[in-house]
């Protein structure tokens, strides 16, 4: 099994992201192999908490050219990380807002 910090490689940090910590809903970057199971060990794991649920949304590479020449950016996936309603929150989060 991968570190815990290989799984999850950062949090996502936008308007709607915001919104869901006060509900203790969390997002993050992933490891686009990591299955579920995974996610809730490493956030359990990392930021010592009790993960009720999790759920993964994957995004495909967009197509990107220039000139002639096209490629696709990396493909990306991001977890919905759920805690249980007695664990404490993450602090890192919770610092953001007020």
């Amino acid at each position: 099994m991968k570190n815990a910090h290989d799984i999850i490689k950062a949090p996502v940090l936008t308007e709607k992201a915001y919104d869901g910590i006060s509900d203790k809903k969390y997002v993050f970057y992933v490891d686009v192999k990591a299955g579920k199971s995974e996610i809730k060990k490493a956030v359990e794991e990392i930021f010592d908490v009790k993960v009720d649920k999790v759920n993964i949304v994957n995004k495909s590479g967009k197509l990107k050219r220039q000139g002639r020449t096209m490629g696709y950016t990396a493909a990306q996936k991001k977890a919905y990380v759920i805690l249980k309603k007695d664990s404490k929150g993450i602090e890192f989060f919770e610092s953001m807002v007020q």
